[in-house]
């Protein structure tokens, strides 16, 4: 079973450009975005961030990572709404 932790905070930094950007987007603390973080790079053995006091840009590594997880966040929503329009359709006999 994969540990699908960090990859929504992932996403969010890779599009904000920012810890606190994507804190805010995702309601959270940017204590815990950058926690989230640390445990994905630690758990993949990767760099996905270059970090400086003014810029935060995504690594090679961490692109092609971004571009994966996008992908796989982009099917998790169409399958949401998918779902959500099942359950939206009316179903049944209509008597009048």
């Amino acid at each position: 079973m994969s540990d699908w932790s960090g990859v929504s905070e992932f996403v969010a930094v890779a599009e904000t450009e920012s810890f606190t950007a994507a804190a805010k987007r995702l309601g959270i603390s940017t204590a815990q975005v950058s926690r989230q973080i640390s445990a994905l790079e630690e758990r993949l053995s990767a760099k996905l961030f270059y970090r400086t006091t003014r810029k935060v840009s995504v690594t090679e590594v961490g692109g092609i990572y971004y571009q994966h997880c996008r992908q796989v966040m982009d099917g998790l929503a169409d399958a949401e709404r998918a779902i959500s329009n099942l359950q939206s359709t009316p179903k049944g006999k209509l008597k009048i």
